[in-house]
């Protein structure tokens, strides 16, 4: 059994990766940290230079925690729900943490389509956090 995060380096996958990081502590669970890119053309070497970096910041502050950790940045082609969910079903996980960002009045009606996806078609309770403004 894992807890896995979904986590980009911005203010709301900190909130989900701080958040999932207490419930590993709690639950004695390992934590499986997703970085999930689609790739394409914006993905350039310089922005996969900037998340390996962020991803190996993510390793040294679970090292220093004492928090059993495995990080996957991936470039498959997927939306981030579908390599969350794929993951959270591979690893048996008993948790899925996601950081949800404030949203336009229109964006309000959707939600936002990867976090809708997660909470919808999870295969585990999912935890969904706000960043503090």
């Amino acid at each position: 059994m894992t807890i896995v995060v979904g986590y980009v380096a911005t203010k709301e996958g900190r909130a989900a990766l701080d958040r999932a990081v207490a419930e590993a502590k709690l639950r004695t669970q390992p934590l499986v940290v997703i970085n999930s890119d689609r790739g394409g053309s914006g993905f350039t070497g310089e922005h996969a230079a900037e998340q390996e970096q962020a991803l190996q910041g993510v390793k040294d502050q679970m090292a220093a925690a004492g928090i059993e950790v495995d990080v996957r940045g991936l470039v498959r082609g997927k939306e981030p729900a579908e390599d969350l969910i794929a993951v959270a079903e591979e690893t048996n996980a008993e948790l899925i943490v996601i950081g949800l960002r404030r949203r336009t009045p229109v964006g309000k009606l959707i939600l936002g389509s990867n976090a809708q996806r997660v909470l919808l078609d999870a295969p585990c309770p999912v935890l969904a956090v706000k960043a503090e403004s």
